[in-house]
């Protein structure tokens, strides 16, 4: 269940806490928004590093999106192969491509930054195989807006805080937490608690003595060496 205490308030100590430990939680990059699309794309279901090496493998073997979206799928999928699941991913990436150029007459997004942030979302979103933790990062990264990509770590991270229901799916999370995040500061949010879970809040078992939330998170308790010595062995 979602804890009483999850309140803008409650968020902004949390984010304050998260700032102190890991320092300023800025964005890693910022490029193009087809860039920053597809890049997202080839880091589903993979790491950062390996999707970086997929996309930079991509570049090389096909310069420019044209010659993506017309390759070979055979050959695309051999180029972004470091980043797992290619022949998946090939065949989505050139149905965006199409769908883009369809739409925009060539292989550009830029048209989204003159878009209010909903009918951006909604915009990408309404892209072949396109959600919404994609399109908040296309948002955050690529456009500089107040969004939460909601991935993996945020997701497990949020629930552990009682900023989300438990079963909360990643989809409801993401509305959830864009109500509740206070307006600017949804991307910092994110950034911090992304570095939260890699590095404590990890899956299947968080490190909570080492965690600088653990007095305000419901979860910590159960981990904790010295709430396990209370209770004794069992």
């Amino acid at each position: 269940m979602t804890d009483p205490n999850a309140t803008p308030r409650r968020v902004r100590a949390i984010l304050r806490r998260l700032e102190r430990r890991f320092g300023p939680l800025s964005p890693p990059r910022a490029s193009a928004p087809l860039d920053e699309l597809i890049l997202t794309v080839l880091s589903q279901h993979t790491s950062d590093v390996n999707a970086d090496r997929a996309f930079t493998s991509l570049r090389t073997a096909f310069p420019t999106w044209d010659q993506v979206a017309a390759a070979p799928q055979a050959a695309l999928a051999d180029a972004i192969r470091s980043g797992g699941l290619a022949d998946t991913k090939a065949p989505r990436i050139q149905t965006i491509l199409r769908e883009v150029s369809e739409r925009e007459g060539g292989y550009d997004l830029s048209r989204l930054r003159d878009m209010p942030d909903a009918e951006a979302r909604a915009y990408l979103t309404s892209l072949p195989g396109i959600g919404p933790k994609t399109a908040a990062v296309v948002l955050s990264f690529a456009l500089g807006r107040d969004a939460i990509p909601v991935d993996t770590h945020v997701h497990r991270v949020a629930r552990r805080l009682g900023l989300v229901p438990t079963k909360a799916s990643a989809e409801r999370a993401d509305r959830l937490l864009h109500d509740l995040v206070p307006d600017g500061l949804r991307t910092s949010l994110h950034v911090g608690l992304i570095r939260l879970g890699r590095e404590i809040c990890k899956a299947p078992t968080p490190r909570c003595a080492l965690c600088p939330l653990k007095d305000l998170c419901p979860t910590a308790p159960r981990y904790l060496p010295e709430r396990r010595q209370r209770r004794g062995p069992r």
